[in-house]
């Protein structure tokens, strides 16, 4: 999505306790879901690639996922919205339309702005949740102050680092970074593996094999201390009674709730 970050100055309030929920009609809908969350899979292994590399600093590997998961937002805008989805997305956010695609619109590109500019921002989680359901699939773009929660695994970027350092301390730093990110990178292979596991390829599964699924992860940073989170989450098979033939916005579900709770995000939640 380049360019979005000088063209768009970003609203809040089409994310606040929002979700966007997407119809899974036929086959070819869901290949490209399953298509979309092996894209987040294989970015999150990327990056562990790129961590575990001490050549390599840690802001390529934060970047390299996060333009692979642009991509993929980017991928489902042009689907839903068209190519002219950045002026639908500004058209909606001064007014001057108040429509689904619109709102879909300003939702995608809003979540997408805030995800490019965490790169260059302290104390800001990144918070989604994808869940499958039998017919559809929902995703619930959240951020939140703060850069971890209690369950986060830590590393260290000495590239970030502010402190002026003795030699020896300089060095003692940067070797217990490098474990660091190591240890990060075993924990993103795990989780990107939680990922495959809870959103199977459609043409290997059967549709009763794949009617649930669910990851929400936390991804923050407070100076030279990075953060990463990610655990499976159980759909509630109570919330749609009705089914859908298009995308539409929602009203966050109950696993928001909760998962807002258990990762201690309720009083933090920022948009």
């Amino acid at each position: 999505m380049d360019g979005t970050q000088d063209r768009f100055t970003g609203e809040t309030r089409v994310l606040h306790q929002r979700a966007v929920r997407v119809p899974l009609l036929d086959e070819k809908a869901e290949r490209v879901f399953h298509e979309n969350m092996m894209t987040v899979a294989d970015a999150r292994e990327q990056k562990a690639d790129l961590l575990a590399d001490p050549d390599i600093p840690l802001l390529t590997a934060y970047e390299t996922e996060r333009d692979r998961i642009a991509e993929s937002f980017e991928r489902r805008l042009r689907r839903i919205v068209g190519d002219d989805y950045q002026e639908v997305a500004m058209a909606y956010n001064r007014g001057e339309r108040d429509d689904r695609i619109g709102a879909l619109a300003a939702y995608y590109v809003e979540g997408a702005w805030r995800t490019q500019q965490r790169t260059t921002i302290t104390d800001m989680l990144l918070a989604p949740l994808i869940l499958r359901y039998p017919d559809c699939f929902t995703t619930n773009i959240r951020f939140a102050s703060g850069y971890a929660t209690p369950e986060s695994i830590r590393y260290e970027s000495p590239e970030h680092a502010s402190a002026d350092l003795s030699d020896e301390h300089a060095e003692t730093y940067y070797e217990e970074s490098l474990y660091s990110q190591q240890q990060a990178a075993t924990y993103l292979r795990e989780t990107a593996d939680i990922i495959r596991e809870e959103f199977p390829d459609p043409d290997e599964t059967t549709p009763e094999e794949r009617e649930y699924g669910g990851v929400v992860s936390a991804d923050g940073r407070r100076g030279s201390t990075f953060s990463a989170l990610l655990e499976r989450v159980e759909p509630d098979p109570d919330r749609f009674s009705e089914s859908i033939d298009e995308p539409t916005l929602v009203e966050a579900g109950p696993e928001a709730r909760r998962t807002e709770r258990e990762l201690g995000l309720e009083d933090e939640l920022v948009y």
